[in-house]
């Protein structure tokens, strides 16, 4: 059981739990259609019931609120909701954050200021899914407020995505896909070839970086030594993987566990394999 604190618009409502006298946001269809101030309510069927407790990586979930428009935290509902639908698990708590990066996307486009994001296609390979998903506002936001989006800024809804289903921020993604662009890029500097981004070592490549950057950031070791078999087996692709990790340790400003140079050392000579 809940008491009205405040009806937003029809959709949304913030209100207080009668258990535990915290401030909620509810956010379903029709639920704030005639509410009145104290009013006391039961969260309908397919309500989502948001605490306004939370602190984002935006600032206080309470304080988001008051300066969001209701509007853009419906979006973000839907967004979400295709987010649950796809991956079936997903941290609605991003609703705050999310909301509010969508509002700003919607002023900049609104003004002819649209950005560019050179990771993109990184992003679009990267957290394929995640963008898929995060595709479902072109629709939303052409019918709500008849503005275009593009893909750019589908990328970083994408990210924020990506955020609600991994113990992942944004900004430590949006560091992993550059990151993985600069790898690319080392890599086919030292092999000479360029990398299909459509072939699967292309894929195998990129994910194995991805995940060896956040290995890298969190602290994670792997468990299989692969230097010496690489290093005796394939020593032209096992200097290309310690050329590259040496590269990823001064742009991380961190170490890398030496075991990645042989793991990286098999991505790379899969690479070239293909190529042959």
């Amino acid at each position: 059981m809940f008491r009205v604190k405040k009806a937003l618009n029809h959709n949304t409502v913030i209100a207080i739990g009668m258990e535990d006298n915290q401030e909620y946001l509810l956010l379903g269809k029709g639920i704030g259609f005639g509410k009145k101030v104290s009013e006391r309510i039961e969260a309908p069927e397919g309500c989502t019931i948001y605490s306004l407790q939370k602190k984002t990586e935006r600032g206080n979930a309470m304080e988001l609120v008051k300066e969001i428009e209701p509007v853009f935290l419906e979006i973000a509902q839907q967004v979400l909701k295709e987010g649950e639908r796809i991956f079936g698990k997903i941290d609605f708590s991003i609703l705050f954050p999310m909301a509010d990066h969508i509002a700003f996307a919607v002023k900049r486009i609104q003004n002819g200021e649209q950005i560019r994001n050179p990771l993109t296609s990184d992003i679009q390979a990267l957290f394929h899914m995640e963008y898929k998903a995060a595709e479902c506002i072109r629709p939303i936001l052409k019918e709500c407020l008849e503005v275009e989006i593009d893909e750019h800024e589908i990328g970083y809804i994408a990210l924020h995505i990506h955020s609600a289903i991994e113990d992942e921020n944004v900004a430590l993604s949006m560091q992993i896909a550059r990151t993985v662009r600069e790898c690319i890029e080392l890599v086919e500097q030292e092999t000479g070839i360029t990398i299909d981004v459509m072939s699967l070592s292309y894929n195998r490549l990129m994910n194995h970086v991805r995940y060896m950057v956040a290995r890298a950031i969190k602290g994670e070791r792997l468990r299989l030594d692969m230097n010496d078999y690489m290093s005796i087996k394939f020593p032209e692709e096992f200097q290309m993987a310690a050329t590259v990790c040496a590269h990823l340790e001064k742009y991380l400003k961190q170490p890398l566990d030496e075991v990645e140079i042989g793991y990286l050392a098999m991505h790379i000579q899969r690479v070239a394999v293909e190529r042959e």
